[in-house]
């Protein structure tokens, strides 16, 4: 049995496909950004001349926060992760990533693979994850713990 979703309050997918797909027990969240809901981008300014400012730092985290976001709605979280595939436009901006990621995750986090890819879905866009969690064990309920 599954169980595949869009997430109410996150960016609607920019395809036929959801946010996350819950097989077992395994959690699938397809390739996530840091865009918002309102086809806006975390971590992207541009100014009144139309200079573009892209921050990975911001994009890094607002791309970890809608996974969180993502895992939450299936009843899961970061912790729950094991594994993540990171895309990266530029090289160049894996220290910025690497600084962030590293303030969500330590060693005993998710497996973890970084590649450069040529571009994402929008020219702001620096960034993009997918990710493999395992939802957690159930909790015994108290009736249970007094057998």
């Amino acid at each position: 049995m599954s169980d595949a979703r869009v997430v109410e309050g996150k960016a609607t997918p920019r395809g036929r496909f959801p946010h996350v797909k819950v097989v077992g027990d395994l959690i699938f969240v397809s390739g996530t950004s840091s865009r918002r809901p309102d086809n806006t981008f975390a971590g992207v300014e541009v100014d009144a001349m139309g200079v573009t400012d892209l921050d990975i730092g911001a994009q890094t985290t607002a791309v970890i926060e809608n996974i969180r976001d993502i895992l939450g709605a299936v009843g899961a979280g970061l912790e729950d992760l094991v594994q993540v595939t990171t895309y990266l436009v530029n090289m160049n901006d894996f220290g910025g990533y690497n600084e962030v990621y590293g303030r969500f995750f330590d060693e005993n986090g998710p497996t973890r693979t970084t590649v450069a890819v040529h571009q994402l879905p929008h020219p702001h866009l620096l960034i993009e994850i997918q990710a493999v969690a395992c939802l957690p064990a159930q909790q015994p309920t108290s009736k249970e713990n007094q057998r």
